[in-house]
């Protein structure tokens, strides 16, 4: 038999008996995923939340955050819509006065022709000094949206965007400081304890209405990848196996041509993302999340923001996350730092 990375899985459903390897696989879903901001706009959201509240919901191995504990974290909301649970539909921090950071893909994403574009600053507010979504704190107009240009939409590479803010918070806030790409290497090496905070959806598809908290930790990238590849093989060996049976491939063709598609496969992490999570699982970010910061507590009690909640093993928009979830996939701020300084001096 042979052996190669992610061969297991593929052996495993060569060797089914005929008929079942005859049957044709799922359909696969090849139109955009729904956006964070659609979901929430479409009323699914709401209706989800109207389901009866399963036992034990709760964030993703997190617990409620002390009031005021996380100053910089925002909410991104439908505008001209109450705040709630159900028109929240991404997370932020504030890196200035008046600056807000989220990821890309909160405010980029397709419309029903396929076509991508960024969000009207209109459609979107960001409320500022509070952790419950009930009406409380401030509600703050957009100004202007700048996603970086590199991000395209279809991947989750470059997955960070600038939000400026028509103006200044009135509730209680602070900002919070990101790494130059010097301090980073230290920030990023696995074991580094990590806080990911967020009213994403809990253990149950609920979103929260208070802001939670989860303590995690930096991970390997080069573990995360290999971990995200076994996870895509599990699914693309079910319709591979069933095209060699159809095109009645030997076992050592259908071996090579699956060995050359695994090795063109590009690695899910790029050098743009870190990794953060638990080894045993069951604490992770989830939708809702999205956007949100990654910090590492400092010895002198301060943080610093090191990743933006970007996408994960399986968060996807309009679902649950699993317990079992390892890890997520943060945007690498350092990488971008010469980027946010030009953005925000050359849009005063």
């Amino acid at each position: 038999m042979r052996k190669g990375l992610l061969n297991s899985t593929f052996a495993a459903l060569l060797a089914l008996s005929g008929p079942a390897l005859a049957e044709a696989p799922p359909a696969l879903d090849t139109a955009a995923p729904m956006s964070p901001f659609d979901f929430a706009a479409s009323g699914a959201k709401a209706a989800r939340n109207a389901e009866p509240e399963e036992a034990g919901a709760k964030v993703i191995g997190g617990e409620v955050a002390a009031n005021g504990a996380w100053p910089w974290q925002v909410a991104l909301v439908i505008a001209g819509q109450p705040v709630s649970p159900d028109t929240q539909f991404c997370g932020g921090s504030l890196v200035l006065d008046t600056w807000v950071l989220t990821a890309a893909h909160c405010i980029h994403m397709a419309d029903d022709q396929g076509d991508w574009a960024d969000l009207d600053p209109k459609a979107i507010s960001v409320l500022v000094g509070t952790n419950k979504l009930d009406g409380s704190g401030d509600v703050v107009p957009v100004e202007k949206i700048i996603r970086h240009p590199s991000y395209s939409g279809t991947q989750f590479d470059y997955d960070i965007a600038l939000i400026k803010l028509a103006r200044a918070p009135t509730a209680p806030y602070k900002t919070i400081e990101v790494p130059d790409a010097n301090f980073s290497q230290v920030l990023n090496e696995p074991g580094v304890t990590t806080i990911v905070t967020g009213w994403g959806l809990q253990n149950g598809g609920k979103l929260s209405p208070e802001l939670r908290q989860a303590q995690i930790q930096m991970l390997d990238r080069n573990l995360c990848n290999t971990a995200m590849m076994e996870a895509r093989a599990d699914e693309a060996a079910k319709g591979f196996s069933y095209a060699a049976e159809v095109f009645a491939l030997s076992e050592d063709d259908a071996y090579a041509v699956w060995d050359q598609l695994v090795a063109k496969a590009p690695m899910p992490m790029s050098e743009n993302m870190i990794c953060s999570g638990t080894f045993e699982g069951g604490k992770t970010s989830c939708n809702g999340d999205s956007g949100g910061p990654l910090v590492v507590p400092l010895e002198d009690g301060s943080y610093i923001q090191a990743g933006i909640v970007s996408w994960g093993l399986t968060a996807s928009s309009g679902h649950g996350c699993e317990e079992t979830a390892t890890f997520s996939a943060y945007t690498n701020i350092a990488n971008f730092v010469p980027w946010l300084n030009e953005t925000i001096q050359t849009n005063p």
